[in-house]
């Protein structure tokens, strides 16, 4: 009987631990709860400017942002699922834009928009996120260096297949000064989406089954 006190003594600071931690939580749920739409907005506004970017507002008149589809990993080499936003004017397809990521960065993963106008051209490519090295692979960003913008007006036939590699690699497209395995992912990278769209564009426009006419 003579620890009772002692149990007692240890109880209580254990209690008010345990509510002060269930508090926070229902704050932190609360918070969130309440900070969750603004987020969905801030990230919905930034990937309309990002598309916006490539294929200008004037030139569709859907919302790509929600008229989008989710494809295989798998078909694109690419290290998550892709996804594909749809612009249509007049409901006749427009640009699709695929949001890819690309394994084989030289620090990991590099995310791309990659956009292919309706005659399999490139409307352009933009960077999404990457871990690559400032000052080396970071040209990548078009803010930092013109190299991704030369991707524009490109196809499959312009240049030829052979030539869609980096030069070090024997094709057309300039690698950075002590840094080719990063403009090398994003070259094929690039190019799979295009091969993938020389087959399959029309299927990145089919509406689906729940949108098919009865």
């Amino acid at each position: 009987m003579r620890d009772l006190p002692l149990i007692k003594d240890i109880t209580k600071p254990a209690l008010l631990l345990a509510g002060f931690a269930l508090l926070g939580a229902v704050a932190l749920a609360f918070i969130f709860n309440l900070t969750k739409p603004l987020i969905e907005a801030n990230d919905q506004l930034a990937t309309l400017a990002r598309l916006n970017a490539l294929v200008p507002a004037e030139l569709y008149d859907n919302a790509p942002a929600k008229d989008k589809l989710i494809l295989p990993a798998a078909d694109f080499g690419s290290a998550e699922p892709v996804t594909v936003y749809r612009a249509r004017k007049q409901g006749q397809p427009v640009a699709a834009l695929f949001e890819t990521t690309a394994p084989d960065g030289y620090s990991g993963n590099i995310r791309l928009l990659v956009a292919i106008n309706s005659d399999l051209s490139l409307a352009g490519v933009r960077v999404i996120t990457h871990k690559e090295t400032p000052g080396l692979g970071d040209k990548i960003e078009a803010e930092k260096n013109d190299w991704i913008t030369r991707f524009s007006g490109k196809s499959l036939g312009s240049p030829p297949l052979a030539a869609w590699a980096v030069r070090k690699d024997g094709g057309e497209f300039d690698q950075f000064s002590g840094a080719t395995i990063t403009p090398r992912a994003v070259v094929n990278a690039t190019l799979r989406v295009l091969v993938w769209a020389q087959t399959h564009y029309p299927n990145a426009f089919a509406p689906p089954p729940t949108e098919a006419a009865p």
